[in-house]
């Protein structure tokens, strides 16, 4: 009984830190706003930009990190999607939130060496500040949002997730990243336009 009421005691506290987690990072940006600019640091230790794919019709903005199994499952599936929609014009971006004293496989040298045992052929970002996920307003990971290239101008096309069977390539029913970007090729709106994302939390720091 006392085992049990110390597990309890502990999961009740897991449970509040996950939720002030949660709410200190509530969704800010929608479909249809102006994506949020960001200039950080690649694996290859150059720095990249959001200003940098003005010539791309789009960009596949992904939250991701190397120790979630919810972004591992998803890993392969993010190198195909970049292999095949770079060359129509929606390249992949991949930013790593966490915060490396919260989780420690998530260090600058633990990503470059992740990215190099993967092959990643897409930049690996560090949001070293977590100033990024907070402005598009992620809270999962991965965590997508898919940007329209609009006149020069990026907005949001489509936010969540990537299809709806994380854990299971194979058994994939709804591609709705992939849905989204066939309708921007076709100069439509995304329907749906937001999708629940299911992973793990952001390792955040708190405020001051």
């Amino acid at each position: 009984m006392i085992i049990k009421t110390v597990i309890m005691k502990n999961i009740y506290l897991s449970g509040i830190l996950l939720f002030a987690i949660s709410v200190s990072l509530s969704a800010q940006l929608i479909p249809g706003d102006k994506a949020a600019q960001f200039t950080l640091k690649n694996v290859d230790s150059k720095m990249v930009s959001l200003s940098d794919y003005e010539d791309n019709k789009g960009v596949i903005l992904v939250f991701i990190c190397n120790p979630c199994p919810f972004s591992r499952a998803y890993e392969q599936r993010i190198i195909n999607i970049h292999n095949f929609y770079a060359p129509k014009g929606y390249p992949v971006v991949a930013i790593n939130p966490n915060d490396e004293t919260l989780s420690p496989d998530d260090t600058f040298m633990k990503m470059q060496k992740r990215s190099e045992e993967k092959k990643y052929p897409f930049p690996y970002l560090k949001d070293a500040k977590q100033d990024v996920f907070r402005a598009y307003g992620a809270t999962r990971i991965p965590h997508i949002y898919l940007l329209e290239n609009d006149n020069g101008t990026f907005r949001v096309a489509y936010i969540g997730a990537i299809d709806n069977n994380a854990m299971d390539s194979k058994d994939v029913s709804k591609r709705y990243l992939e849905k989204a970007i066939a309708k921007l090729i076709k100069g439509e709106d995304p329907d749906p336009a937001e999708v629940k994302a299911i992973g793990c939390t952001i390792k955040a720091k708190k405020k001051m």
